[in-house]
């Protein structure tokens, strides 16, 4: 279970387990995590959890809101980012992150967490659940996800591939266009998170894949920041 550290200049002063979809922050005393500081506003942000993923958003604070000292609007929570509000600190500690080398493709496409180019947040979908394929049951036990990976199919890393490893892998180019793949129970979903022309969403199979969460299917062709890639499970 994911949960958040709140400090003040290196003193930790209270911890706050995510077992919540929505936890707000503020000075006000309706907030989840309040921070009674001038220099928080009333309502500063907002975390929504959507299964293993956690999704920040500054809400038009006066001071803003930041990651790792950068100032966001929206940002996807990744294991040891820290959240500055006012004078606050808020570290978000999430035991079941891990990460992989890197390889060419991912150094130029994949957004590191916690690097100046890491993505600023998943688009908040409240309907990000989808229906379960069907015979997929409330299953009791436990099954494994079938592996899947993302394939280049054009530019300069045709041929390249990305295998799907990690619960969140943001992809794209800040400033250009930039969606989330999210690693489910039920499978994999794509999302838009930041960039390209207003109204201007990722395409799959050559459709825009609009606001909501879209589950991707094996041999789904993604065009993401001019890049196509195929979507294979194994």
């Amino acid at each position: 279970m994911a949960r958040l550290i709140l400090s003040l200049d290196g003193q930790v002063l209270a911890e706050y387990n995510m077992n919540k979809e929505r936890y707000t922050v503020g000075r006000l005393p309706d907030n989840d995590i309040r921070i009674d500081n001038p220099a928080v506003s009333g309502h500063h942000s907002l975390i929504i959890n959507i299964l293993n993923d956690s999704f920040l958003e500054d809400l038009n604070s006066t001071n803003g809101t930041y990651v790792n000292g950068k100032l966001i609007k929206k940002h996807a929570l990744q294991h040891g980012d820290v959240i500055t509000v006012g004078h606050h600190q808020l570290r978000f500690v999430d035991s079941q992150s891990g990460e992989t080398e890197p390889d060419e493709f991912e150094k130029t496409m994949v957004i590191t967490p916690g690097s100046a180019m890491a993505a600023q947040a998943a688009q908040r979908a409240s309907d990000v659940g989808q229906p379960r394929r069907p015979g997929a049951d409330a299953a009791p036990a436990p099954v494994a996800l079938m592996k899947a990976k993302l394939q280049v199919l054009s530019g300069a890393f045709a041929g390249r591939e990305l295998e799907l490893n990690k619960a969140l892998t943001t992809l794209g180019r800040p400033g250009v266009q930039v969606a989330a793949i999210t690693r489910r129970a039920d499978g994999y979903f794509i999302v838009h998170v930041d960039g390209g022309a207003e109204g201007t969403f990722p395409l799959v199979n050559g459709v825009a894949i609009g606001q909501h969460a879209r589950r991707l299917e094996d041999n789904d062709v993604i065009q993401l920041a001019g890049v196509k890639m195929g979507f294979f499970e194994s």
